[in-house]
């Protein structure tokens, strides 16, 4: 069985910088995407997150991070085991990381071919919508740098590289 693309973005559109992870989805759902390439969001729900892939998939994971010292806008883009090792330091915006999921997955045998994560250093975390002027401007270099690892993950996994305009949802 030939594996996915599956892409995840994390967070939640009501918690300012925290809806950069969906904001990234929407913005890849309005682009001609593979019918082998899925988007969804997710609240980060380690439980929820295992449920969106399978062991053979290429999984690219959308994120907003804390980092101290913190640049608001600043990128990174991380392997699995770079983000499990950022769980002790608690990078997420969320009760439980990447880090520990990544980590349950793995005792429970669940992870995916592929695991990265694309992140953003987020600022604001307050109530309400709509993203800080550093995250909203980085965005776009976000938007591209998925984009291009769901391209290399689809050349990685051999999929016909003929775009269409199926786009899967969680």
């Amino acid at each position: 069985m030939t594996g996915r693309v599956v892409v995840i973005g994390v967070g939640n559109p009501f918690r300012r910088d925290d809806g950069a992870g969906p904001a990234v989805i929407e913005a890849l759902r309005a682009r001609a995407a593979s019918a082998d390439t899925w988007l969804t969001d997710s609240d980060g729900e380690p439980g929820r997150m295992l449920g969106l892939w399978r062991p053979q998939d290429a999984v690219i994971v959308v994120e907003v991070v804390h980092a101290h010292p913190g640049q608001p806008g600043r990128l990174h883009s991380l392997t699995a085991e770079q983000a499990a090792r950022c769980a002790a330091r608690s990078a997420s915006t969320h009760a439980l990381g990447l880090g520990e999921t990544f980590a349950l997955a793995a005792a429970l045998d669940r992870m995916p071919r592929e695991l990265t994560v694309h992140a953003v250093e987020g600022g604001d975390f307050g109530l309400g919508r709509g993203l800080s002027t550093a995250v909203a401007d980085a965005l776009p270099a976000l938007i591209r740098h998925v984009a291009t690892a769901i391209e290399q993950a689809h050349e990685r996994l051999g999929h016909a590289s003929a775009p269409t305009h199926g786009r899967g949802t969680a």
